[in-house]
């Protein structure tokens, strides 16, 4: 069983190195109306060349799954900008792009948590299509699109699960279909649970990411050994193995939110369950201290007898 791990959009130590400097709208409105796309263009170079900074940062410690940022493009999807992002900067997202193909980087996107389809507002579900649409320009940009995946929640539940599930389905139809063979659906620690997002990911065919610190947080009836090699079954016409999301606890009273570092004792059962369906998954960290937490998890689990390191990011167990 081999084990890739990865982290989240910022790598932590090197120097002003954020994918993710904003512009808000309001700062944008006050500024002279020649001076917008100017300082528009401004922040997205900023963070298009840091995101390549991370990327050699990832080369260099043999890091080969990593989730980009979502705000690498200030404005993007706001309706009274809504810009070509692409064209200026062809020849940034093509070198990210060479970059990601040439090291077998397996990127992603995470939009945000407005990202849905369960509303029974229609401009949510207009906006959640405009959103996945951003990040579908993006992923092509960087011609990662055999390997890269945008993930969301299923989303709220209003109420009553039954009927905002039944409308999750009829809304993403709005979707593209190019764009949702890129989409993965991940369990909530407080709405649909592991059994509930499996159901959905079956009907739709799309992947299940599973996330082990929101099963925790958010068992329901799982018994999550029963369930886990459907999980990963959903990812079996995919040219990637599957994914799964690990954080651990702030503390016992914050229980949802996440710590700065992955606690070993905490993940420990299910990595023993992983190890019983012995198949390769990747692990995307979720810690606050973000590429540093990932290298002192690997540190950790690299010392457990079986497991064998065969790179700064990798073990087989």
């Amino acid at each position: 069983m081999k084990i890739r791990f990865g982290y989240v959009a910022n790598a932590l130590g090197l120097w002003d190195s954020s994918p993710s400097k904003s512009l808000t709208f309001t700062r944008y409105a006050a500024l002279p109306k020649d001076e917008r796309m100017e300082k528009l263009k401004f922040v997205t170079a900023q963070n298009l060349l840091h995101t390549k900074r991370i990327l050699h940062y990832n080369i260099a410690h043999e890091i080969e799954v990593y989730r980009l940022s979502s705000s690498l493009v200030p404005l993007a999807t706001h309706p009274e900008v809504m810009w070509d992002f692409i064209t200026p900067f062809k020849n940034e997202w093509d070198e990210l792009g060479r970059l990601i193909q040439q090291f077998n980087m397996r990127v992603s996107f995470h939009p945000n948590q407005f990202t849905l389809f369960t509303s029974p507002r229609e401009e949510v579900t207009t906006n959640a299509v405009s959103d996945m649409e951003f990040h579908f320009k993006m992923l092509k940009a960087l011609n990662a699109l055999d390997k890269g995946v945008l993930n969301i929640h299923i989303g709220g539940a209003y109420g009553d699960k039954e009927t905002s599930l039944s409308r999750f389905h009829q809304n993403l139809k709005q979707l593209p279909n190019e764009i949702k063979k890129q989409m993965t659906l991940e369990n909530d620690d407080k709405t649909y649970d592991v059994e509930e997002t499996l159901i959905t990911c079956e009907k739709e065919n799309i992947p299940m990411v599973l996330d082990y610190h929101h099963y925790m947080a958010n068992m329901g009836d799982v018994d999550l050994p029963l369930y886990l090699e459907r999980i990963f079954n959903t990812w079996i016409d995919r040219p990637t193995v599957p994914k799964v999301h690990i954080s651990s606890p702030k503390s016992d009273n914050a229980f949802r939110s996440h710590a700065d570092f992955v606690s070993l004792d905490f993940i420990m059962p299910f990595l023993k369950m992983a190890k019983e369906l012995d198949e390769d998954f990747d692990i995307m960290i979720e810690a606050k201290q973000k590429n540093l937490a990932m290298h002192k998890l690997v540190e950790e689990i690299s010392k457990i007898r079986g497991v064998k390191r065969t790179s700064s990011s990798t073990v087989e167990w």
